[in-house]
């Protein structure tokens, strides 16, 4: 294999996992939300806002390895340069 195949792999990997491990964090975080809104009603909204809070970074933690994914597919450092 070469370097851009393995490249291509971890690229795949990253989106791939970071998209896993985002969907199971907000639905823990979204789970979690709906059980303490039924035990204590009268901190729906303070718990909303939390809620959106951290599925706003879990969602960024996922956005911020798609875009190294895209700096290693498309400005790849470890591609030698054809012009030598």
């Amino acid at each position: 294999m070469t370097n851009v195949a393995f490249v291509a792999l971890a690229c795949g990997l990253i989106i791939g996992l970071g998209a896993i491990g985002a969907c199971f964090g907000i639905a823990i975080v979204g789970g979690k939300y709906i059980e303490a809104s039924a035990r204590q009603p009268e901190l729906m909204n303070p718990l909303q806002t939390k809620l959106f809070l951290l599925a706003g970074l879990i969602d960024a933690a996922f956005l911020i390895g798609v875009g190294i994914a895209m700096l290693f597919a498309f400005a790849n450092p470890f591609i030698e340069p054809l012009a030598r």
